[in-house]
């Protein structure tokens, strides 16, 4: 790991307050839904200050999602915050082959996750690969645990923003399939069974010249079924549960 990403290990530690313990498999409760926990990631001193917070929806149950910037022109600016399991490749269920998912915590590759944000995501080492895994993660400064109900992601960027820019969300959640994003939609695709409905992209545009006290993010498109590619589909048309893993997303930012 080069000098730079040493020193956002330093400064962009994660800070928790959870309100309940933090389960890795298994039905949400209500109760459970109804804590919040606040991350707080700062990665400067003299950054932008941006609070977004996220609340969960009916069909909320440990998604794994990725928040980043991007100018005006979609070049990255940097990721605020990633969920560990994509940032490590390391899954409460693992790779068990042919498709098939282990009922222990294991390694795996599952392109399919966010792949919008994968063929985004930060270059740290010359021989990188698309997928984060256990010998080349995404730096500790970036991760987190999924929390498991509402949150709020208090973050100071990397530098100052450009007066335009955009704020991202991708999120996924596994086994939700539907009408349209059935089992054998593509029968032998082994990624896509680990997705069912796409990955789900949010966004909004900031200018820092005229802004609003309070941004909501929505939907713009979602990933490639299978990760095959990095492109945005604008038809979202067939998604029904995965437009419920969070109710809103909004934005604030603090200057």
């Amino acid at each position: 790991m080069n000098s730079m990403y040493k020193l956002l290990s330093l400064l962009g530690i994660a800070t928790f307050v959870l309100t309940v313990y933090s389960c890795r498999s298994g039905k949400i409760t209500d109760t459970a839904k109804d804590q919040e926990t606040i991350i707080k990631k700062q990665f400067s001193v003299e950054g932008e200050k941006l609070s977004l917070s996220f609340k969960a929806g009916t069909a909320h149950n440990h998604p794994t999602f990725a928040i980043w910037l991007e100018t005006a022109d979609g070049s990255l600016i940097q990721t605020l915050f990633v969920t560990r399991s994509i940032a490590n490749g390391y899954y409460a269920f693992g790779d068990a082959g042919d498709g098939k998912w282990l009922k222990v915590p294991g390694e795996a590759k599952r392109p399919a996750a966010l792949p919008y944000w994968l063929n985004r995501r930060e270059k740290t080492q010359p021989e990188q690969t698309l997928l984060p895994t256990k010998n080349q993660p995404v730096p500790d400064a970036y991760t987190g645990a999924t929390p498991s109900g509402d949150f709020i992601v208090k973050a100071v960027t990397l530098k100052e923003l450009p007066k335009v820019f955009r704020v991202l969300v991708e999120v996924n959640q596994p086994w939700d399939w539907n009408k349209f994003w059935y089992n054998e939609k593509y029968p032998g695709d082994s990624d896509y069974k680990t997705s069912a409905q796409p990955s789900l992209v949010y966004a909004v545009q900031i200018n820092l010249d005229n802004l609003m006290e309070e941004y909501h993010l929505n939907p713009i498109g979602h990933g490639h079924p299978s990760g095959k590619n990095g492109q945005l589909y604008t038809d979202i048309s067939g998604f029904t549960t995965a437009l419920q893993i969070f109710q809103s997303i909004s934005l604030i930012v603090n200057r």
